[in-house]
């Protein structure tokens, strides 16, 4: 298998995601597992701030600061992207996040800024995925986490 990109219409095909949840913008590359498996799968994906976002009216006006929560649930989407192999594509896809293990800001992010989401799935536990994520601005390292993800891939 080789690496493969999606544009927004391929990720709205797989995440149930809408605005204004939808925080992942293009996935620039997925890498699959080693010898079919899943650890070892690494997605990267690209969100873009910007000021039109609905959370800047209220966090903060003055000073508009992405969420830590929703820097979390973007890696989380990206995550759960990591999982979907091209075996996957096109089958009915739920992927939740069952515990944020850890989760570290380090720097704010702020309207304008280009967050790169790195994901690679860690262990895989059958529907169970330990999921490492990193967030990027400017090649600085802006928050990262540690996700357990439920995933459930097929008729359920």
């Amino acid at each position: 298998m080789q690496d493969f990109k999606y544009d927004i219409n391929q990720i709205k095909s797989i995440l149930p995601h809408r605005y204004p949840f939808l925080l992942i913008d293009r996935i620039l590359k997925i890498e699959p597992g080693e010898n079919g498996s899943r650890v070892g799968a690494k997605a990267t994906a690209l969100k873009n701030v910007t000021v039109n976002e609905p959370f800047f009216n209220g966090h903060f006006p003055e000073n508009p600061i992405m969420p830590g929560v929703l820097l979390v649930e973007a890696m989380g989407q990206a995550g759960a992207l990591a999982c979907v192999g091209e075996d996957d594509l096109g089958k009915e896809f739920k992927v939740m996040i069952a515990k944020i293990n850890s989760a570290r800001f380090r720097q704010p992010v702020v309207p304008g800024d280009q967050v790169i989401i790195e994901s690679q799935i860690k262990k895989d536990r059958g529907k169970m995925f330990v999921v490492e994520c990193t967030a990027k601005v400017d090649g600085k390292l802006v928050a990262d986490t540690e996700l357990l993800a439920q995933v459930l891939i097929g008729p359920q």
